[in-house]
């Protein structure tokens, strides 16, 4: 899918799948890593637990040092593409953040469904004590994130507008 242009819904369809895809090798990865102790909680990492910045742009979670690697290393990962093409454009940037936003989402619920120690029955505030926040059935991030993702697809998805000749 070239950036520049406006996706097709299959298009969009197929940049999801392969999103969630992603995220679902990397959800396997973190349940090896992490295990039944979520966010990072044992491994050998420096945490900020609380601040008032972790409450605006954490969900009042703790900032980890394995985190803080590991969301830089995906955001990397998702420019990879603008970087090998020499492109960038707000509507290509719109779409990565998008995938980005999608690919966290997805890769987190995933965590939980893959996780022996937890599984979907334990996907509750009660159980998940690092997601401070819940909407109905799910953290309020997700809810924030899919919003805000959709509306960025939407964006770089669109037609331009021709430019009027003079």
């Amino acid at each position: 899918m070239n950036p520049t242009l406006p996706a097709r819904p299959w298009q969009l369809a197929l940049l999801i799948g392969w999103v969630a895809l992603v995220a679902t090798f990397f959800a396997m990865v973190e349940v090896q890593i992490e295990g039944a102790a979520g966010w990072a909680a044992n491994l050998p990492t420096w945490r900020i637990e609380s601040h008032w910045l972790l409450d605006i742009f954490w969900g009042g979670r703790p900032m980890t040092g394995y985190h803080a690697w590991v969301f830089s290393f995906m955001a990397l990962i998702f420019h990879l593409p603008l970087a090998f093409f020499a492109h960038w454009s707000l509507r290509a940037e719109a779409r990565v953040i998008a995938c980005i936003m999608l690919f966290w989402i997805i890769e987190d619920f995933l965590w939980f469904a893959f996780n022996p120690a937890y599984g979907l029955a334990h996907f509750n505030p009660a159980d998940v004590v690092w997601h401070k926040h819940w909407f109905l059935f799910a953290p309020t991030d997700y809810w924030q994130f899919v919003g805000v993702a959709a509306v960025l697809l939407w964006f770089s998805s669109r037609p331009k507008k021709e430019k009027a000749h003079a």
